[in-house]
């Protein structure tokens, strides 16, 4: 209250009645006009100390790094937050290049002990005294046990895995006697399972990762060589990538693109003389067309307007893994035909597993009647990726996607499993909608045999009316990383070793020459 607004009497009154604070010291200027009171003698700091306190000295039962206590929270995102938090500071374990290997059981990732209690509740011992609970896998997969076992010789019931090798660190056995007993089969595999063992280590390790680091759009001039992975990286001037380890994790994840691309660019690998058959050159040029435009001297205003050809459509189906691939590992796939624009479409019940919490699921509507999940923005305008937790033949018949064209359109199907008998069923509806598009099909497969079950399986439900447009061989762009089934620790395989595709046979209308040439007819078969 300001002493100008009320009158003398008032103001008067008003001091009278506050409260008295105690004065305020006076300060001194000098060190010699007030005397402080006695202190005791501080220790003085050298240059090498730090400022802060140290901590008191640990007890002999002491850890370094004590747990984390996790407070009460009022609300659930609060505790969940806090819960988060916890992990990742169990998680900050920094594991040198030297300290990889540790046993799955005892490890210090809470991840792979999580991945060691799974395989021990569903993983069964392979050794032939207990009864068969699975179809017989590949039989020339190295690690099998020479004597498998049967119903008539088995005698105990199915036991679980809880033996771990000391060499490779994965339970693969249910007792000692077990794991001695097929130790000379599981030497065939032992160092193969290790280097997954580590692997699976450094990627909880904590170290940066300069592999995982993708170039971006690069000169039209400069020519891509897509012989192998080195001329690859060279070529896409990746950084350098000097230890097999680290090639090993990049290729892991760049296999998904770079074997669509490999296939489709007019610089394949993939020709004449080797695995791409006359009925696939047919195919392949007609999307060659439309991925390599000619130079329309398109400019920036308006006479330099010229009308661009719409995206071409990749159906990817039953897309599991690669629907969690980070954006930038696909959008190399678009730098790989820096003039043509794509969209991904992933379709399959898997295709959004794991990824609930990034993209939650859009309410079905009029306008979006199948909840697609479309990203677009911040890939550059070249691609869009669009997500279908949904069967493709539910969307086929609905004619979501209509009409086919194969100047635009293009199937793939990474590790499908057709002639497997635990996903076969699934797929008896699909494949004559995918013959019916005459559109090719490009497939992979974890392994030879693997690619020959399929191969026979769409063989005999296609009733004749499938073209083989790339014979089934070694993907030149496989994955270098080994990857081990949780459900069978003896199953060993690479993601998209070997490549292959088909197509819906074409029937053309040509001239009558005689019956000798015209007993032929469609365009070409398994054996041409």
């Amino acid at each position: 209250m300001a002493s100008n607004s009320i009158c003398a009497r008032c103001l008067k009154h008003a001091l009278r009645s506050a409260p008295h604070a105690p004065p305020a010291p006076r300060r001194a200027f000098t060190s010699s006009t007030t005397k402080q009171p006695a202190q005791p003698p501080a220790r003085r700091r050298t240059i090498h100390q730090a400022s802060t306190p140290r901590a008191p000295a640990l007890a002999p039962h002491q850890t370094t790094t004590p747990p984390i206590a996790t407070p009460a929270y009022p609300n659930a995102h609060a505790r969940q937050a806090a819960a988060q938090d916890a992990a990742d500071h169990e998680r900050r374990v920094l594991l040198q290049p030297d300290n990889l290997f540790h046993p799955f059981t005892t490890s210090p990732a809470p991840e792979i002990r999580k991945r060691a209690q799974f395989m021990r509740r569903n993983a069964y011992c392979p050794h032939p005294d207990h009864q068969p609970v699975r179809a017989p896998a590949d039989p020339h997969t190295p690690g099998q046990h020479p004597h498998p076992p049967t119903t008539a010789t088995a005698a105990s019931p199915p036991a679980h895995v809880k033996h771990e090798c000391p060499d490779c660190g994965i339970p693969v056995s249910c007792s000692p006697e077990h794991f001695l007993d097929a130790y000379e089969s599981h030497l065939e595999i032992c160092d193969l399972l290790r280097q997954i063992n580590e692997d699976d280590h450094d990627l909880h390790s904590g170290r940066f990762f300069p592999e995982f680091e993708m170039p971006g759009p690069q000169l039209d001039e400069a020519q891509v060589n897509l012989t192998n992975w080195d001329t690859l990286l060279y070529s896409r001037e990746f950084s350098a990538v000097d230890d097999e380890r680290s090639m090993r994790q990049v290729t892991r994840l760049l296999t998904y693109p770079i074997t669509i691309g490999s296939v489709l660019h007019e610089l394949s690998p993939y020709n004449l003389s080797n695995q791409l058959q006359p009925e696939g050159l047919r195919s392949l040029s007609a999307l060659r067309y439309t991925l390599h435009p000619p130079r329309t001297g398109a400019g920036l205003d308006i006479k330099g307007l010229r009308p661009n050809p719409p995206p071409i459509r990749l159906f990817i189906l039953g897309a599991r893994a690669e629907s969690s691939l980070p954006r930038d590992v696909w959008l190399q796939l678009a730098h790989l035909f820096p003039r043509s624009t794509f969209h991904l479409i992933l379709i399959g019940p898997e295709s959004m597993s794991n990824r609930d919490a990034e993209f939650p699921l859009p309410e079905r509507t009029p306008q979006n009647p199948y909840g697609a999940v479309v990203e677009a923005r911040g890939l550059g305008g070249q691609i869009k990726i669009s997500t279908y937790v949904e069967y493709y033949h539910t969307l086929h018949e609905a004619q979501h996607f209509h009409p086919f064209d194969p100047y635009f359109d293009c199937f793939v199907l990474f590790h499908p499993g057709l002639g497997h008998p635990s996903s076969s069923h699934e797929w008896a509806a699909t494949l004559p909608q995918l013959l019916e598009t005459k559109v090719p099909i490009l497939c992979t497969g974890y392994s030879q045999f693997d690619m020959e079950r399929d191969i026979e399986w769409v063989r005999t439900h296609s009733q004749g009316e499938a073209d083989l447009i790339l014979k089934p061989g070694e993907n030149r762009f496989r994955s270098l990383r080994w990857d081990l089934s949780d459900s069978d620790p003896g199953d060993v395989s690479c993601g998209n070793f070997g490549v292959w595709g088909f197509r819906g046979k074409r029937y053309e209308a040509d001239s009558y020459r005689g019956k000798e040439e015209a007993s032929g007819g469609g365009s070409g078969g398994w054996d041409k």
